[in-house]
């Protein structure tokens, strides 16, 4: 397809503002639509797009809504001819795709769709034009897809800044369970055992807490529909998970009973299996994984501080791969944790002590 002119997006939520914030850029006419006047609302507000005159003909249909209503969506913008071509957000496949064939919808012009991108915060207030850039976006067409619908889609991928991903629904399901799905239920299950937590400990809260909990502050009826649809591979994630820890579990009360040192093989087994789980984690630009420094810097809690920080690194011609800021609780100041390439950590600590900064 030949220059991607104009787009529908049903659903103005953080996936499908956010693609139609970053096609705006693009120069692409995008119209909205959605049932929630308010967000539809918001969404053309800033600068999203305009609201769909029905009878308006398109060249893609994005339809960003819960897994379960993307197929009956679907037949009703085949209905209406809405567009030429039509894709889809959700993060689940298999369900969609099985759910539109039984209404018998157009196969040929529909390519199902996962762009693997998100935050925490969800609504079209949340949106980025950039949501996408560098992102994976799957794309799973089926045996009766055109290649003109897969060559749009690849087209709206590359303008969005994602990296379009081919594979199968099924085989996606199964990725995306054990990469995304069961991952935040185990984030959940860890979240709420602070419910309870006494205060004492949620005082004692440090970043190991924040990174293994921090995607279950995610909205949780967006979830239950996700989990819904991909119920039997997350559980069988799920299932794994358990028995390990559940594994776990029992080699720690034995080993809290007995002299044994052997008690413990389990869990030290565990460990293992994780780092090196952590360590085939594809690294930055989905090169291989890399392992790096850390520089850790005290930083005060002002205004301009990482912008400071941020100079003398440039000045000293080191990039920073990644940083996570601990705030230290009723003081002023925290610790900023600079990730570097480990070449990099002399030529960084001499830099920050040359100006100021004080390095624990």
């Amino acid at each position: 397809m030949s220059g991607l002119e104009s787009v529908l997006v049903v659903g103005t939520g953080l996936i499908g503002t956010s693609i139609a914030l970053a096609l705006r850029e693009q120069g692409v006419a995008v119209h909205l639509a959605d049932r929630d006047a308010g967000s539809l609302r918001l969404a053309r507000e800033l600068g999203a797009g305009v609201e769909w005159a029905e009878g308006v003909t398109v060249d893609i249909a994005i339809i960003a809504v819960p897994p379960q209503a993307v197929a009956g969506q679907l037949a009703a913008l085949q209905s209406a001819g809405a567009a030429r071509f039509y894709t889809d957000v959700a993060s689940v496949k298999a369900l969609p795709i099985r759910e539109a064939a039984s209404l018998g919808c157009d196969l040929t012009t529909y390519v199902a769709g996962h762009p693997l991108a998100g935050r925490e915060r969800s609504g079209p207030a949340a949106a980025r034009a950039d949501l996408f850039l560098g992102r994976p976006w799957a794309l799973c067409p089926t045996e009766e897809t055109s290649p003109d619908a897969v060559e749009a889609l690849h087209g709206l991928v590359k303008l969005c800044g994602g990296e379009a991903v081919r594979i199968a629904a099924a085989e996606h399901d199964r990725a995306v369970a054990v990469v995304s799905h069961a991952p935040h239920v185990a984030a959940s299950a860890v979240a709420a055992r602070l419910a309870e937590a006494p205060v004492t400990a949620l005082g004692l809260a440090g970043p190991g807490v924040r990174d293994v909990t921090r995607v279950a502050a995610s909205d949780p009826r967006l979830w239950t529909g996700i989990l819904s649809g991909n119920a039997l591979p997350v559980a069988e994630v799920l299932e794994a998970v358990a028995a390990d820890l559940a594994a776990a579990a029992a080699s720690l009360r034995a080993s809290a009973v007995s002299a044994d040192s052997g008690a413990m093989t389990r869990v030290t087994d565990l460990l293992h299996r994780g780092v090196t789980g952590t360590g085939r984690i594809p690294g930055k630009h989905g090169g291989p994984a890399r392992t790096y420094a850390v520089v850790q810097v005290i930083i005060g809690d002002r205004p301009g501080e990482l912008a400071r920080l941020f100079q003398v690194a440039k000045e000293a011609g080191v990039n920073i791969e990644d940083v996570r800021l601990e705030h230290a609780p009723g003081l002023p100041l925290g610790a900023a944790d600079l990730w570097v390439q480990p070449e990099a950590v002399t030529a960084l600590a001499e830099a920050l002590r040359a100006n100021g900064w004080h390095l624990p």
